[in-house]
């Protein structure tokens, strides 16, 4: 199903109508707009003077590490933010591009492994963009480089559509929202990295064997899961399900919500066939037209672009009627969305907590923490914030 929110987006209205129709059909679906979140929420700020903190990951006994958009990883424990060493020399610091997603390693408590995803540059030149899996010291203080997980994505010098958001599914599998960075053919070659959901081994970054085109004699493609996306930021597990929803940057329109389903094409394609190496982005973002396949998204802005962000599923009856809604942030709209999906995951209702709206400035990761609590970064470049979002 499809849903599209009117321009004037901030507006909280009432919800005027829903869609049934499943996803991939091609039908124009009537508009749904958003109301107030039902409740309140209380949003506590326990850290501050980050930099574009990017993602968030969640240590046994109550610690975080956050990662920093110019190559710096704060560790966060009990009101107190400290600096985590680690040599981030190789970072290409650039627009979009830095130290971008974590994800700590499911055996963490014992191997003391996370990875992170970061624009790479040599002698400041870019190189790609890659996954990288430290060890941290058993004191918090440092961090190790222990391999290089993946290499070989594609970079812009620029930054641009640099992705890059990495989550473990329940079966152990290290999923990975890739940008296509701003190049026209790279979404829809399937050798190439870019503009992709990849389905890796967490340890070695290893095509797993039920993976669409494991038969491939290119290790790149047998790495795919889906392809055809923009720049997806969000990579986020239904609980109790193996849905998986992603949130993507559209260009001037249309930033998506999509259910990822195994071996599809998303349909963005700024090569128009590849006869157009310009990265005209006027095309659509699901164009079914060039593509009668391509999977419709969930959900979308419609005429205008939020930036959807990170995104994270409330999870626990603390949350009362916003139980299992998908939180998704927005950087350009400073604001955070509720998105409340039935079992299909077929979006019903769009809902705007207003502790949220345009209060925080632009907001990066969605994280749910180990308490039940809804953990969300800021980035807007001075003093920004992790904070800690809670039903008041």
């Amino acid at each position: 199903m499809r849903l599209s929110v009117p321009a004037l987006f901030a507006t909280l209205v009432v919800l005027t109508a829903a869609c049934s129709s499943p996803p991939g059909n091609a039908q124009t679906p009537p508009a749904t707009t958003t109301t107030p979140a039902a409740g309140g929420f209380h949003v506590e700020e326990i850290a501050s003077g980050l930099e574009h903190g990017w993602d968030i990951g969640f240590l046994p006994g109550g610690a975080m590490l956050v990662t920093q958009r110019p190559g710096r990883l704060a560790l966060v424990r009990d009101g107190r933010t400290t600096e985590v060493r680690a040599d981030f020399s190789d970072v290409l610091v650039q627009g979009e591009g830095g130290l971008m997603g974590l994800v700590l390693a499911a055996d963490f408590a014992s191997s003391r492994e996370f990875t992170t995803c970061q624009t790479h540059q040599e002698n400041g030149k870019a190189v790609d963009i890659r996954l990288v899996t430290w060890r941290l010291a058993e004191d918090d203080a440092s961090a190790v480089k222990a391999r290089d997980l993946l290499t070989g994505l594609p970079v812009n010098p620029s930054g641009r559509h640099s992705g890059c958001r990495p989550t473990l599914a329940p079966d152990g599998a290290l999923l990975v929202g890739t940008g296509d960075t701003a190049t026209a053919a790279v979404s829809q070659d399937r050798h190439r990295l870019g503009g992709k959901v990849l389905r890796i081994d967490a340890k070695t970054g290893e095509p797993l064997p039920d993976n669409p085109f494991f038969a491939s004699a290119d290790p790149n493609e047998r790495r795919i899961w889906t392809y055809g996306h923009r720049n997806i930021q969000g990579v986020a597990i239904r609980p109790g399900t193996r849905q998986v929803i992603t949130s993507e940057h559209g260009p001037a329109f249309d930033d998506e919500v999509n259910l990822i389903q195994r071996g599809g094409n998303y349909g963005w394609d700024p090569s128009k066939g590849g006869t157009d190496t310009s990265y005209d982005e006027s095309v659509p973002m699901t164009d079914k037209k060039r593509f009668p396949d391509a999977i419709s998204p969930l959900w979308t802005t419609g005429s205008i672009t939020e930036a959807t962000s990170g995104d994270a599923f409330l999870t626990g009856e603390q949350w009362g009627a916003n139980n299992g809604a998908l939180a998704v942030a927005a950087l350009k709209g400073q604001k955070l969305l509720l998105l409340h999906l039935d079992a299909a995951a077929n979006v019903t209702s769009v809902t705007l907590p207003k502790e949220f709206d345009d209060k925080f400035g632009r907001l990066r990761g969605v994280r749910s923490g180990p308490d039940g609590a809804l953990y969300v970064t800021t980035s807007n470049g001075d003093n920004d914030k992790l904070l800690r979002v809670t039903p008041s």
